[in-house]
């Protein structure tokens, strides 16, 4: 198992959740203090990224940005705020995929151009960052960070007939922008969804898949578009629409106009979205998240059954869950642990007797509710298998005569390359063990998961249709070509021992 001695992340081991992918956010709103706004549809996206965040503004002249290492109430105060003048801005919080833990990797981007001030916010990663790192460096652009953002505010400043050299076709167009977004859209491969700031207007682009959210909301004096709905409310705006697969939308004085940048492709958004991502008052496919938990908990419970006494989540992300589970099966609804919601929220690493308490740090039994009874413990999903063990243990310890873990998801047996930290195959217990195997790692009386048919149905029930999404850490059916280098590395990593 990880050890937890040489682990730094500790939200990370306490959670063993796949890591955040990363916020965006953009804004156009004469008028109206677009900083601020920023910093509190940054401060609504938290969720998504906690390493790093970073706001740029512009007044249709100059940029001006601020970003840091840390949470965003961490980073922005009313001091470094008020510089940041402008009728427009971009903001981003990051977890970082492609690229370490350092202040150059932080976004947004913002560089001079022969068109005025640039900068790039991006959500995703790219599954060709090696290729066109090299391409750029060959042609001799300088680079500072190892982010493949940086990579594509760089191609977004060059002169489009650079990248027609290789023969591509770029529309015309009277907007000096859209025909670089255009060319970077065929150049790049991967997930990416952009809030791009230029000198007069917001542009936001989303990847010809869709593997990550991006919605338009609209504001009395402008618009906003963010990786989620839950941003909008925040700021008193309201939700409009999704921006389309393969599509570019530009936000100036005009309002909003909508591009065509590449003909959309199979629909692909990352399923995890509804699984953990999402917050639960985001809106995704028209529907509240909350919702579609509770229906692949109630799921779960058909393909799951348990002989128990109550039903409890694993809080904060499995409580939906839990609560559909318990409304199908009749088992009633109750909590059995209680978390302390800011242990992963401080730089302070505890010290080593502290760490080997593991979960101890995050959660705490509730023995009164436990005493006697037969629990259904529910959690959202279980990655590298660190954090089960100790929680069923605390579940006994507390009380709990037996304790049947339900995972509302299935199980997750393949990495991601498409912007979420999703660990490697040595890392995924389910890759490595079988599912009784699992139960015996982690001691539990019984576990058993969602099937991965059942969890589309009970998304598809939310929605009201069929879509399809990016399955592939559950399937490993990636959506896009995964380059043979980038596999083989996952692959090469598969000598671990986990029993």
């Amino acid at each position: 198992m990880l050890n937890v001695e040489q682990d730094q992340d500790l939200d990370a081991y306490l959670d063993d959740k796949p890591r955040e992918e990363c916020g965006v956010f953009g804004i156009y709103a004469p008028g109206r203090e677009v900083a601020r706004l920023s910093f509190f549809g940054l401060f609504a996206l938290q969720h998504r990224g906690q390493e790093s965040a970073g706001i740029a503004t512009c007044d249709g002249h100059r940029a001006y940005s601020h970003k840091g290492m840390g949470l965003v109430s961490q980073v922005f105060n009313e001091d470094n705020l008020a510089p940041l003048i402008g009728h427009m801005g971009i903001g981003h919080n990051r977890y970082s995929t492609t690229g370490g833990v350092h202040i150059r990797n932080a976004q947004p981007y913002i560089i001079e151009t022969m068109f005025g001030p640039l900068g790039v916010a991006h959500n995703g990663n790219l599954t060709n960052a090696l290729q066109l790192r090299q391409m750029l460096l060959q042609r001799g652009v300088g680079l500072m960070s190892s982010t493949d953002t940086e990579m594509m505010t760089q191609i977004l400043a060059a002169p489009v007939d650079l990248w027609n050299q290789n023969g591509m076709h770029v529309e015309d167009s009277d907007d000096h922008w859209i025909p670089r977004i255009r060319a970077l859209m065929q150049i790049v491969d991967g997930a990416y969804s952009l809030a791009i700031l230029t000198g007069d207007a917001i542009y936001a682009v989303r990847d010809a898949y869709g593997l990550r959210p991006l919605s338009l909301g609209k504001l009395p004096e402008g618009y906003v578009v963010a990786s989620e709905t839950c941003a909008f409310g925040t700021i008193g705006a309201q939700f409009v629409r999704y921006i389309e697969p393969g599509e570019i939308v530009r936000l100036d004085a005009s309002g909003v106009t909508s591009f065509k940048g590449l003909e959309p492709r199979r629909r692909a958004l990352c399923v995890f979205e509804y699984v953990y991502f999402a917050r639960p008052d985001s809106l995704l496919d028209g529907q509240v998240i909350h919702q579609a938990r509770q229906n692949m908990g109630r799921r779960l419970a058909e393909e799951c059954p348990a002989d128990a006494d109550m039903v409890i989540p694993v809080p904060d992300s499995a409580t939906p869950a839990a609560i559909g589970y318990s409304l199908q099966s009749n088992i009633p609804f109750s909590e059995g642990l209680t978390k302390n919601r800011y242990i992963g929220r401080t730089f302070i690493q505890p010290d080593n007797a502290l760490r080997q308490q593991g979960v101890h740090l995050k959660f705490n039994a509730l023995t009164s509710n436990l005493a006697g009874k037969r629990v259904v413990l529910v959690d959202d999903s279980i990655v590298r298998g660190n954090t089960a063990g100790p929680l069923v243990q605390l579940l006994r310890d507390g009380g709990a005569t037996e304790v049947h873990v339900r995972v509302s998801s299935p199980p997750v047996r393949h990495p991601c390359f498409m912007g979420v930290d999703m660990a490697t195959y040595k890392e995924l217990i389910a890759h490595n063990l079988e599912i009784q195997e699992i139960c015996d790692h982690i001691g539990a009386d019984s576990l058993d998961y969602l099937s991965l048919p059942g969890m589309l149905d009970a998304i598809s029930q939310t929605v009201g249709f069929k879509n399809t999404y990016c399955t592939a850490c559950f399937s490993g059916d990636y959506p896009i070509n995964i380059p043979d280098w980038l596999f083989e590395t996952e692959r090469n990593k598969l000598q671990f021992e986990w029993m």
